[in-house]
């Protein structure tokens, strides 16, 4: 018995696990989405900027048939990733937590599927269309360029394209997927605590 009532004690002074506060949660969670929605609005704003630039360019420039096939690849990979970040920037936008928090927590999840899509084949099918071409739209572009600056553009270009690969795409996807890890952690532990 003495057993029974020493496990009954230490079971009893277990730490009971915290109850979150609905305020501050939504509070954090209403944050790092204000966050997210800002990368993407700046991300929307920046590349309809080069979208603009690249019509300009098409458009109001005479070039041989080659540069404009490599126009128009950019121009349709930009377009094609325009579209995905603005739905996902409604995605987040649709809702406001503090009115239905489980609507908000499945908009969330939806958002992280959509981005793991962005993350996972699309990067590097838009890495590879807009290498692709910057390489038909150089061929005519550096044609009467001195091979020094010829070799200089495209291993600058290059190294742009390792860099966004290797070190940028690692480091801001996986900083943003642990902010939305955490705050649908937490909105799933508020639930939780009301089921």
């Amino acid at each position: 018995m003495k057993d029974f009532d020493h496990l009954m004690s230490v079971w009893q002074d277990q730490p009971k696990r915290d109850q979150l506060s609905v305020e501050e949660v939504l509070k954090q969670v209403k944050k790092g989405v204000r966050g997210i929605k800002s990368q993407l609005y700046w991300g929307i704003v920046a590349t309809m900027a080069v979208i603009v630039l690249t019509f300009v360019i098409t458009f109001f420039f005479v070039f041989k048939w080659l540069t404009y096939l490599g126009l128009f690849i950019m121009l349709f990979t930009m377009l094609m990733y325009a579209v995905m970040v603005i739905r996902n920037y409604r995605i987040l936008n649709r809702r406001d937590a503090t009115i239905n928090p489980v609507e908000y927590l499945q908009d969330l999840k939806q958002y992280q599927r959509n981005r793991a899509k962005i993350t996972g084949w699309f990067f590097y099918l838009y890495l590879l269309l807009i290498s692709l071409g910057l390489s038909l739209y150089f061929i005519e572009i550096l044609q009467n360029a001195t091979t020094f600056y010829k070799v200089s553009v495209y291993v600058i270009t290059i190294a742009w394209f390792l860099f966004l690969t290797f070190y940028y795409k690692k480091r801001i996807f996986r900083n943003e997927e642990e902010k939305l890890n955490l705050m649908i952690e937490r909105l799933e532990r508020l639930q939780g605590q009301f089921e």
